[in-house]
């Protein structure tokens, strides 16, 4: 199949595209520098040139605060730029997959979200992610909207300063040998290759719809720091933070955990318990 991978040079995007080469498909790897979402007409003219029959978006403003200082910016690519893409899909009859975030909930339920629950976001970020969702699912028939939560991945983070929690936990570590970690907040840890091999997966049917998309079970901040500092036999001194101690500049949800209720009906989940997916990006197969 012919693929094109809209923000090839991400974190999830980049495992996105491997994926699919390994699984033998032709892949257009585009980054910003080669489309701008928020520009309808040049998409549109990618898309009638590579004619693809899939289109996974993994690009977006996902840096919270700077959504919250640009609304507008913010909503041009999460929002509008969902939506010229699903026009320019469904132009070409390619199936879309979106992938959007936990950040749509609020995170006042206190236990796993189900892709029927009723999402509630808390931010700029939330919200627009939510307005680029929706802009996919009312104008792409061939559609999947993939929901993930605390992705981490090989490829560096350029939101985060190229460190994703993982990388920052063993960082701060070695330098400081001691780590504060909030245990008031939880979610659940999943690696982009997962996340990459699920959306492979659901590629290849034609189960259109709304998912989550996480790795198995859950745990706060600190529990998943702590199996970080066991599994690489760090030694460091991990202490909890008060829930005030790192003060948000922007309301965040407190659970992000999400049930991959929807995959399972499908019969389609790929994903492990996040132990399982910490040890394989620290330890490559070996912990599979």
């Amino acid at each position: 199949m012919k693929i094109i991978v809209i923000g090839a040079n991400g974190q999830l995007g980049s495992d996105v595209a491997e994926a699919f080469a390994d699984a033998g498909d032709e892949v257009s790897s585009l980054t910003h520098a080669d489309l701008d979402v928020a520009l309808a007409d040049p998409i549109a003219a990618r898309m009638r040139e590579i004619r693809p029959d899939v289109v996974i978006n993994t690009a977006a403003m996902h840096h919270v605060e700077n959504c919250e200082k640009d609304p507008a910016l913010a909503f041009a690519v999460n929002g509008i730029g969902a939506r010229n893409l699903a026009i320019a899909a469904k132009d070409v009859d390619a199936k879309l997959v979106h992938v959007s975030t936990d950040y749509v909930f609020d995170g006042a339920k206190d236990n796993p979200y189900v892709e029927s629950d009723v999402p509630n976001p808390l931010n700029v970020y939330g919200n627009t992610k939510l307005a680029g969702e929706h802009f996919v699912r009312s104008m792409a028939d061939k559609h999947f909207v993939v929901r993930v939560s605390a992705i981490y991945g090989k490829k560096p983070c350029r939101a985060k300063a190229g460190l994703n929690f993982i990388e920052l936990m063993l960082k701060l570590a070695r330098e400081r040998g001691e780590v504060r970690v909030v245990d008031s907040e939880f979610v659940t840890p999943t690696s982009t290759k997962e996340i990459a091999k699920q959306i492979v997966g659901l590629s290849r049917s034609d189960a259109y719809g709304l998912y989550h998309a996480t790795a198995e079970g859950a745990c706060s901040w600190h529990e998943f720091a702590k199996e970080i500092f066991s599994l690489t036999h760090t030694s460091v001194k991990l202490h909890v933070a008060r829930a005030d101690e790192f003060p948000a500049k922007v309301p965040r949800p407190k659970y992000s955990v999400l049930e991959n209720k929807e995959l399972k009906n499908r019969g389609l989940n790929v994903f492990r318990p996040w132990r399982e997916g910490l040890q394989e990006y620290l330890f490559g197969n070996a912990g599979s």
